[in-house]
């Protein structure tokens, strides 16, 4: 049975270390899907219900800013998340974002 691009995007995060982020963007790239980051946005939107669980909180824009904070059960929630992983969040930005970058489409 073919996934859809909901599960081949949840598949992915569920991949990303703790203490590493990566982009909408850089998901859509190694999903061999590049124009298709929005849509990757919008499966971020719903893997609150997804199983196993999808740490949806390391998923960033291209920047690093955290755009999706809205999306959780407090806007606070996605920074807590990520600073419990030790990342340092200055501004809805993940400071030293490069190196804190994991790229799917290297990783895979």
């Amino acid at each position: 049975m073919e996934q859809s691009f909901y599960e081949q995007v949840y598949e992915v995060v569920r991949l990303i270390p703790k203490g590493r982020v990566t982009s909408y963007g850089a998901i859509a790239k190694a999903l061999g899907a590049g124009k298709s980051s929005r849509l990757v946005g919008y499966a971020m939107n719903h893997a609150h219900d997804a199983l196993p669980p999808v740490p949806a909180h390391r998923v960033v824009n291209h920047k690093g800013l955290l755009t999706g904070k809205f999306h959780f059960s407090t806007p606070e929630l996605m920074q807590e998340l990520l600073e419990n992983e030790g990342l340092v969040i200055e501004q809805d930005k993940i400071k030293d974002f490069k190196t804190h970058f994991w790229d799917p489409a290297l990783e895979l």
